[in-house]
């Protein structure tokens, strides 16, 4: 039977398309996929995240100053925590595998010197939560992981994401007004950061989950536009974001999925992934295309023709920002942008110009 967010029945109230995502039953769409993605480019749109998971990292006794918690994750995260100094900032990483494999992309909040956030994908939670606890029980076993699955998350995306959420949060604007991008703060029983996946501002907001569906109702009412996983994956497209399963898996390392930005290799801290990193000669690279000629879709695994050797398409699609198709590809070493490729399309070769992502930022083209 496939898992329920505490939001799943407004959303088959609302005649959603429900469809299993990652185990979960989730919306695909609430009718018209194209007016959620251009409701979030325009004004505001939200979608139910719940599917994600939160896991708190705190000591398991009450300690003064150095709790562990800090350490544990300079070793277990790519990406180094050190730069984490003032509460509630954030950090986007990579949990790799000692051979420098993407076991998973994630967000790291530090609360507290003693408490720890990490926001994992679904469809990886448990591989996360069991590799996470053979560390600690390895490296740290005064540390607790705590499955936090009594949370919802709402991401409200768009140029009118902050002010429709103070219309229904008033109290927290005083809080968040001033809150720079990969920040959050708590209020009360609300984390509310200011992050998000489709290349507009807005808030992802993490409440206890009883309160789910009052607060996802008057977002509504406030004028919020409920939308799908499926504006949700055009949208991060757009903005050049990579999608685990997709865009990297445990069979690449983030140097060949365009993250070499997400791993700190010059601190002298070992993680793992590090030492298979460190002796790694990337040999391919995460590349943007759009597609020149009419009459095709890019698509996922399409064979990519390029004067350097072949490639293929990791995510593709209709972008409906750009009226176009776009994708990214992990291409062989060399290929730069402005370089024209050929695409395998339903067997056709068909034309399409590498590009530096993201496509689109704030509702604005990127690319020429």
């Amino acid at each position: 039977m496939l898992k329920q967010t505490p939001l799943h029945a407004i959303h088959r109230a609302a005649g959603a398309r429900m469809v299993d995502f990652g185990g979960w039953d989730m919306p695909v769409h609430y009718g018209s996929q194209i007016e959620e993605h251009h409701a979030v480019r325009r004004a505001a749109g939200m979608f139910d995240v719940s599917h994600m998971l939160a896991i708190d990292i705190e000591p398991r006794e009450i300690a003064g100053g150095e709790s562990g918690v800090r350490d544990f994750l300079r070793f277990a995260l790519a990406n180094n925590v050190d730069k984490l100094t003032v509460p509630g900032k954030a950090l986007y990483s990579c949990l790799l595998r000692p051979d420098g494999g993407v076991l998973d992309d994630l967000i790291v909040y530090f609360l507290r010197e003693d408490w720890f956030r990490l926001v994992v994908n679904a469809g990886t939670a448990d591989k996360d939560l069991a590799w996470l606890g053979a560390l600690v029980a390895e490296r740290a076993p005064g540390l607790k992981l705590i499955p936090r699955r009594d949370l919802a998350m709402i991401a409200v995306q768009g140029p009118r994401a902050r002010e429709l959420v103070w219309a229904v949060l008033p109290e927290a604007r005083a809080a968040t007004e001033s809150l720079k991008p990969f920040n959050a703060v708590l209020i009360g029983d609300h984390l509310i950061a200011r992050t998000g996946y489709t290349g507009e501002d807005g808030f992802e907001i993490m409440l206890p989950a009883v309160g789910a569906v009052e607060f996802w109702q008057a977002l509504v009412a406030a004028g919020v536009k409920a939308c799908g996983l499926g504006a949700r994956d055009t949208l991060r497209l757009e903005a050049g974001m990579n999608l685990y399963g997709q865009d990297m898996d445990e069979a690449v390392n983030p140097l060949e999925s365009g993250l070499a930005w997400t791993v700190d290799m010059t601190s002298p801290r070992d993680f793992v992934g590090k030492t298979a990193l460190t002796a790694a000669h990337p040999v391919r690279q995460l590349a943007a295309l759009v597609l020149q000629d009419q009459g095709g879709i890019l698509r996922s695994h399409q064979l990519v023709r390029t004067s350097h050797g072949d490639g293929e398409v990791t995510s593709g699609s209709y972008s409906p920002t750009l009226s176009r198709s776009i994708a990214l590809a992990r291409l062989p070493g060399g290929s730069a942008p402005g370089d024209i490729v050929q695409v395998e399309v339903r067997g056709k070769p068909l034309a399409a110009r590498v590009v530096k992502p993201p496509f689109v930022r704030h509702g604005k083209s990127l690319i020429d």
